[in-house]
């Protein structure tokens, strides 16, 4: 049989103009449509303003939530160039705004180029922004004169003009996100970005960072030609940062709440060879490890070349301080990079001219030289800092020694644990009442609190892709136990094997046999805790499961009324009220729910297990830092912070809060 002809010719070849390839494929720039590339669209603005500051032409920036769903990021820098390119015909203006790899980042010529340390390219960040808002305005403010442009999806709706006159100097760019393209949610988390510009105002010193939320401002705000609103309108809801400290002061907000294990934090900031290398480390008496890495200000979630040349220097130096001190003995093995790192919260910030990142998200750095100056500028100093302060010396070797002989310890009892087949995959836990479908896709796992809840939610599902885990009472508070005593708790272990993926170095988030784990606690303070002591085991040890949106928690009714014939559930104590009035209940016709148990299985089906009917909240930690450094304060050994803490926020408090919830 005769092929098909080929229609493949110059026609196929689809050519996409100016900003065309970031509407057509918006992944490729942002990451993801979801509601973190929402957020992106901000950093990419605010890292703008923040390259200002950086290199000190700049010392505020304002970033404001407006009541028409758009962002408002300010700052007293320079001002976008507005005169005319001298090869492009067009005001540098408009070509930042609607030119990808068109801007002032490129100019990296000598010390008096443009920008001596940036976080990413101008016109990448605010050319990418503009093609993925329905609305952009830029305005500047420069040489004596007030600018303006706007845009519409990426093009330019007139040329840039001049407004009036002007003493000040700075950029405003106000955009509003295309529902079109962020299809999941155009709102913005004030509180995911107050907890990202709080970050970044460590990290750069002396500058005043504002954010305000007026989107239920009600009076009108007058913008024009404005820089910071937060000078006019005193009353809109807002957070200021502003530290000198720099990252001793960032390495002290995340250690707040846990106990150091040496007395004098080390701190250095030195340059190699062009690049600036800023480290801040601390021991703490704990058993994970937060390490903190930047690159010109960017937060690098994976890593990178830095990370790697840290990591290599640490293990090496500890070592050989032990070595030389007779701390370790020659019998004594080398401790592994994993035990010098237990315990330790590390910040490791990076400024140079050259930067490259794995993605336009910059979640992973790739600059060959940053490996080197690291690692360079980290020995020596570290190195003297080990000889000068031995006491705290003695105490850092000390906690690699002991977390090496645990490591062992639970090295062996695992073994032992594996060897009696304990987490054999082929085994699950005889109180699990699994599903019939071997689809993880489609198959639900509901953990739920006691025997009695159990049973009704065993008659109340869908047998074939709901399977049901009874919990009995509180599991293990994983926070402080090591693996080998995880695995010796019944409730932990019944868990690992209903998850099916095993746990520690030998865990595989492709093996998860559920893509839907259901946390389905009471509404009461038990079930709070029951609920919270599940979420650190799996914030500490299936982290991967929740990034990867696996992990649900249950939002059953806590009241059902009826009238005659009719019946109605309510979530919450205001759902209840409206209806009360609305159809006129008495008290006699409302049922309040103190726990699962108490409804029957129709119940517990039509309002929890139903997919056509429940509601459920996706876990998704955003800001893991804030998360770990919050978990650590109340589920840690540290009475104190825990104490304050309750008695501040008592009457908000709820865990929960520490995840965001889609």
């Amino acid at each position: 049989m005769a092929s098909k002809k080929s229609s493949y010719g110059a026609e196929s070849i689809k050519v996409l103009k100016g900003l065309e390839p970031v509407r057509k494929r918006p992944g490729m720039y942002i990451g993801e449509t979801d509601d973190r590339g929402l957020h992106h669209l901000v950093w990419e603005i605010f890292d703008n303003s923040r390259d200002e500051a950086m290199n000190n032409h700049a010392d505020r920036i304002e970033i404001a939530l407006l009541a028409d769903g758009s962002v408002r990021v300010a700052d007293n820098g320079r001002g976008i160039p507005v005169d005319m390119h001298p090869t492009e015909g067009l005001s540098a203006l408009e070509i930042v705004m609607t030119t990808l790899h068109g801007g002032g980042k490129f100019d990296n010529e000598g010390e008096e180029g443009s920008y001596k340390f940036s976080g990413g390219l101008h016109g990448v960040g605010a050319s990418v922004v503009n093609a993925l808002s329905t609305y952009c305005k830029a305005e500047v403010h420069r040489d004596g004169g007030y600018y303006m442009q706007e845009y519409s999806e990426g093009i330019r709706k007139d040329a840039v003009k001049m407004i009036g006159k002007s003493k000040k100097r700075g950029t405003i760019i106000t955009f509003k996100p295309d529902a079109t393209i962020f299809k999941e949610t155009v709102n913005f988390n004030f509180e995911r970005i107050v907890n990202h510009i709080r970050q970044q105002a460590y990290l750069v010193k002396s500058t005043k960072i504002s954010i305000l939320d007026a989107r239920e401002y009600k009076g009108k705000i007058n913008m024009d030609g404005e820089l910071f609103l937060l000078d006019l309108y005193s009353n809109i809801q807002s957070f200021s940062f502003y530290f000198d400290g720099g990252l001793p002061s960032l390495l002290h907000h995340h250690n707040m709440f846990s106990k150091p294990v040496h007395r004098n934090m080390f701190y250095i900031d030195k340059e190699y060879e062009g690049i600036e290398v800023e480290i801040a480390l601390q021991y703490i008496d704990d058993m994970g490890t937060k390490l903190i890495p930047f690159a010109n200000n960017i937060p690098n979630a994976e890593g990178g070349t830095h990370i790697a040349g840290f990591k290599t220097t640490l293990t090496r130096l500890i070592n050989s301080y032990a070595r030389k001190n007779n701390i370790l003995k020659e019998k004594d093995e080398n401790l592994s990079g994993d035990d010098v790192l237990e315990g330790l919260t590390a910040i490791v910030s990076l400024k140079m001219r050259e930067v490259q990142f794995s993605s336009q998200t910059k979640s992973k750095l790739t600059t060959l030289e940053a490996q080197a100056a690291t690692a360079n500028v980290f020995a020596e100093a570290f190195s003297f800092f080990l000889e000068e302060n031995p006491d705290d010396a003695k105490e850092i070797v000390g906690k690699g020694i002991l977390a090496a002989r645990a490591r062992k310890a639970a090295k062996a009892a695992k073994d032992t644990i594996l060897r009696k087949g304990v987490l054999d995959g082929n085994r699950l836990p005889g109180k699990l009442a699994d599903c019939q479908s071997n689809s993880a896709e489609e198959s639900e796992l509901f953990i739920v609190e006691g025997d009695s809840a159990g049973g009704t939610a065993k008659m109340g599902r869908d047998r074939r892709t709901q399977a049901i885990l009874p919990l009995r009472g509180k599991i293990l508070n994983v926070e402080r136990a090591r693996l080998d005593r995880m695995l010796g708790s019944e409730q932990v272990k019944n868990l690992v094997l209903a998850l099916g993926a095993a746990i520690g170095d030998t865990f595989d988030a492709s093996k998860i046999r559920y893509h839907k784990i259901i946390i389905a606690t009471d509404a009461d303070i038990d079930g709070a805790h029951i609920r919270t002591l599940l979420l650190t085991f799996f914030y500490r040890y299936y982290k991967e499961v929740i990034d990867k949106g696996f992990i649900y928690i249950a939002q059953p009714p806590l009241y059902k009324l009826t009238k005659g014939k009719q019946m109605w559930y309510a979530q919450n104590d205001a759902e209840k009220e409206k209806m009360v009035k609305q159809y006129d209940i008495k008290g006699d016709n409302i049922q309040r729910y103190k726990g699962l148990g108490e409804m029957n299985a129709d119940e517990l089906k039509e309002t929890t297990m139903d997919p056509a009917n429940r509601v459920l909240k996706q876990v998704s930690v955003e800001d893991a830092d804030e998360a770990n450094r919050i978990f650590e304060m109340l589920m840690g050994d540290e009475v104190a912070p825990r104490k304050s803490f309750i008695q501040a926020y008592a009457h908000e408090a709820d865990v929960d809060a520490l995840f965001f919830f889609k």
